[in-house]
Order: C-alpha cells, then structure tokens, then sequence
C-alpha cells in the first residue's frame, strides 16, 4: 500500500463546526495516511468545543474576524495561498485534503493536480460544486463520513477499551483500504490503525502479537478471516457479515428511512441530497430497490415522506434538489 502524506485545509462554516464531524474527517484523512499539516479557517469562540480534537491532530487556526462584507472571500484566498506555499516548498506533501465544496477552489485544485499532488475534497452535499467535485481527484460527501451510531472513534476519551469496538475499527479499516481484490496486509492494518490510535498495543489486549489478536477476532466475531504465511498474512472482511441482515419491505422501510434521517440529523445535517440517502440505504441494504417497496422511482419515497411530515423537499440555486429534514 503506497504511503501518502497530507495537508489538510478544513473551512469550519462547510463543517458546521460541529466536533464530531471534525474528528470524523480527521480520521478519514488519517485512514489513508499521515497528516503533517493541519489548518482550519474560521475560528470563532462558539467552536471552543473543538480545541482538543485541533490541539491533539496539532492542527492550526486562522481565526475569523469580523470586519466588513469580505471577510469570508479574505479566509478563502488565505486557503488558496497556504495550499500553494505548501505545495511549492513543502516535498513531503503528496496530498491535499480541502474540506469545502466551493467552486472557487477549483483552480487550486487544478494547479495541485498539475504538480503531481492527489486532491481528496470533502464537503456537504447542500453546498458542494459540481465543478469542484469533480476536479477532485477523489470526492467525499460529508454526510457519508459522518453516518453512523456514535462509535468507538466518538467517545469523550478516544480510547479503544474492548474487542467488540477494536473489530469495528478494523472493520472500518479493511471496508476503506482494502486492495481491489478486497484484502489487505495486517502489517499495513496495524500501521493505519496506530495511526487512528497512537496508544493502541496488542498486549493490552493479552496477546503477544497483532497477528494472534487479529485470530481472536476473527474466531470470536466471524467479520473478518485471515490467510496467507506469517510475514505476508492477510486480511480481508467475511462477505456473509459485512453488510446488514434482513431486508427492506412495504412494513419496515419507512422505519428504516427515519433512523437514517435520524442520524444525519443527529450529525448536524438539515439539508442532504437525496442521492446520499439513496447511497447510504443501499450501503446498508445492498438489494434494496424502490420497486421493492411499492414506489416506481426513489423520488417517489421522498414524496412520501414530504406527505408524512418527515422531510420537506427543497431545490437549491442549480436545481438540484435537497431534502430538509423535519
């Protein structure tokens, strides 16, 4: 697995300023690599919550000071000049991370990729550009990173303290790292996971190696199985336990559609694409399909739940349309 170095540039109004949503893309980003530089742009006081997520992934602060109408177009253009004096002097950055969906970051966009730089974007559906979109190299909706029941990654201590929530970070690690062919080497699983977890150590756990521990878990949990020789053992997720059991039907999906409005909300999502929530259903139902539960088209279920009161249907400037959450 090739190692890659990023600088990451976070505009905190795209975030929300929400803490759980920063140490959600912090661990994105550090799953596939090291970050060496960390910026976000925008401080005020009413992100306080925040400092010990920055202070701990030694992340920097440009403050927003309030003063006249450009103050946003002023952190937008310091962005673009950070990114660049990186990129120009700093050789150990391969990656860029830019967490905002604004159009006018495409040009930094493309002068990084014309430096040989990856360009990783990741950004609320509401607000993100097509344009910027896809001049990424790689493009993430923040909805996406942030689903999901508060996890191991969540909790106030940040401390992986059983092997029910360990599986669930490897887990997360082979589902986002695997090679194409779905396995991935445990010495690099071990080196992503330290990086997530710097305190990790297998002998809290009892064992004397990663390789025993991974057993454990593979034999206790049944999600993930091992094979190959002992200096190349690999990994890879068990298909029959990698997705939810059960399925979607005309008495359970509209539960089903309601948590998963829950949790974006939950997350501080008020406004999402509906192709997000198509995406994330599928992601945990992957033989999910409309017709299966009485509706023709998928913007017919969001009719529905616009005629429940659940959700109320919006179009932004582009036509695009958005769902508010009730």
């Amino acid at each position: 697995m090739e190692k890659r170095n990023y600088a990451v540039f976070i505009d905190l109004e795209n975030t929300g300023g929400n803490v759980n949503t920063l140490k959600k893309v912090i661990e994105k980003v550090k799953i596939r690599g090291d970050i060496l530089i960390g910026k976000v742009y925008g401080y005020q006081e009413c992100f306080s919550g925040l400092k010990e997520t920055l202070l701990s992934n030694t992340f920097n602060v440009l403050p927003s000071i309030r003063y006249g109408v450009n103050q946003k177009n002023n952190l937008d253009i310091q962005l673009v000049i950070d990114a660049l004096e990186v990129a120009y002097t700093n050789p150990l950055i391969d990656c860029f991370c830019i967490v905002s969906g604004d159009s006018d970051y495409t040009p930094l966009v493309g002068k990084l990729k014309s430096m040989g730089k990856f360009v990783l974007g990741i950004s609320r559906s509401e607000v993100a550009s097509n344009i910027f979109i896809k001049a990424c190299n790689e493009f993430i909706f923040l909805e996406t990173v942030t689903t999901g029941k508060r996890d191991n990654l969540q909790k106030e201590d940040d401390s992986i303290s059983s092997q029910k929530e360990l599986m669930e970070v490897v887990k997360k690690i082979i589902d986002d790292q695997a090679d194409t062919d779905g396995t991935m080497f445990v010495s690099e699983l071990k080196k992503t996971l330290l990086r997530l977890k710097p305190d990790f150590n297998e002998k809290s756990y009892g064992y004397n190696s990663f390789g025993r521990l991974l057993t454990n878990l593979e034999h206790k949990y049944g999600v993930i199985r091992l094979f190959g020789e002992y200096n190349s053992l690999k990994v890879k997720l068990n298909a029959e336990n990698a997705t939810k059991t059960g399925e979607i039907n005309r008495i359970n999906w509209a539960a089903i559609f309601q948590e998963k409005l829950d949790e974006f909300k939950q997350n501080g999502f008020r406004r999402v694409n509906p192709s997000i929530i198509k995406a994330e259903i599928q992601n945990d139902y992957p033989d999910f399909d409309e017709r299966q539960i009485g509706f023709k088209k998928f913007s017919d279920i969001m009719k529905r739940l616009e005629k429940d009161n659940k959700i109320s249907i919006e179009f932004n400037e582009a036509k695009t349309m958005l769902i508010k959450i009730l």
